[in-house]
């Protein structure tokens, strides 16, 4: 089969953001891909679940089964003009987190490799929202071929660094009771926006606090994220609402999470723990991650945020972060990715799969 020529990636790309898709408005995006990909070469026919696409690729091979994900969702963001290629950027919502990676994967199936792999993509819904609403964790509920990989590569941001593990998330939501009074004698209420002071206080004293594992440093924070509360502006609070995010190193469970999260509020707040999603680990010396890493990836970094590598990390497949997507752009208005960045990844991505399937550690 004919190589692509490094050029088309930019129009891949360009294809992938003309066409919207905020989170929960994926399906013209996954119609779309479904039938350009269907008339494409595959090993087995394409499967559906929701707005999430499985494509099998290649199969009967005496390498690994190795999963090239990406999320179609984007964030909603502003941009001053519609999607667009100035010079060496393309300018769009989702240019870099993360349609730069499914413009890696699009091409590794519309040209598969000669590489003796099994290679599956999962093309997947509502990755930008609630733990409990990605439809990656549909794919692995309902899709065995899926949960029986041996290595996952997500696509997601990385500026063509190997990213490995991911850190934890969780958010609470804190709230606080008092009563109501008129702002002109407020001694005859009780004030909810001020009975948070202690716990901001001891939000804004506490450090940042290292998590090493195999060598890489995670951060463990926590932020007020979000506040809301009052009934009107001459009326003293009954009521106050704190989100509280907590980001966590591999060595931090959920439970532990949780427990600290209980801890900051102590007596002075009403805790609801609303979104969990559990770290990942490095797994720095996994033969396939060590090729990968020795493949031509511009460094090998912890992955200070959460990703999806923690939905295969809980079922024992290794995972990890690997994208040509600018980290520095995900979420911004008038987000960008780097041309150039597109053709080093493909070259990595494509010599790596090429290695393993020879055999190289």
């Amino acid at each position: 089969m004919t190589s692509k020529h490094p050029a088309e990636l930019p129009e891949l790309l360009l294809w992938l953001c003309e066409i919207p898709s905020p989170i929960g408005e994926e399906r013209a995006l996954a119609d779309a891909l479904e039938a350009r990909l269907s008339a494409a070469p595959h090993a087995a026919p394409l499967r559906r679940h929701g707005d999430s696409l499985v494509v099998p690729l290649t199969r009967g091979s005496s390498g690994p089964h190795v999963v090239l994900g990406g999320h179609i969702d984007v964030v909603r963001t502003e941009h001053d003009g519609p999607p667009r290629i100035d010079g060496d950027r393309l300018y769009a919502p989702g240019a870099a987190d993360m349609k730069s990676g499914l413009s890696l994967m699009m091409d590794l199936a519309l040209d598969p490799p000669a590489s003796a792999v099994d290679l599956t993509l999962v093309f997947y819904a509502r990755e930008e929202g609630p733990y409990a609403e990605n439809e990656l964790g549909r794919v692995l509920e309902d899709d065995p071929e899926v949960h029986g990989a041996d290595i996952a590569v997500m696509l997601e941001p990385s500026d063509n660094k190997l990213q490995l593990g991911c850190g934890g998330s969780l958010h609470a939501t804190l709230r606080f009771h008092g009563k109501t009074a008129h702002s002109a004698r407020p001694w005859q209420g009780d004030n909810a926006i001020h009975k948070a002071r202690f716990v901001l206080a001891r939000l804004a004293e506490r450090p940042a606090r290292a998590d090493t594992v195999d060598g890489l440093v995670y951060h463990d924070v926590m932020s007020a994220t979000l506040a809301q509360g009052g009934r009107a502006r001459n009326i003293v609070p009954d009521r106050f609402e704190l989100n509280v995010n907590h980001r966590f190193g591999p060595s931090t469970r959920l439970e532990d999470s949780e427990r600290a999260v209980r801890e900051l509020a102590g007596a002075d707040a009403e805790v609801e723990i609303v979104d969990r999603s559990p770290a990942a680990p490095p797994l720095r010396d996994h033969p396939l991650i060590r090729a990968l890493a020795a493949s031509g990836v511009r460094d090998v970094e912890p992955k200070q945020a959460w990703t999806d590598v923690a939905r295969f990390a809980e079922r024992g497949i290794a995972a990890v972060n690997f994208g040509p997507g600018v980290q520095a752009q995900a979420h911004q208005r008038n987000e960008w990715t780097g041309l150039a960045s597109l053709d080093e990844g493909r070259a990595i991505l494509r010599r790596w799969l090429d290695g393993i399937g020879r055999g190289a550690p």
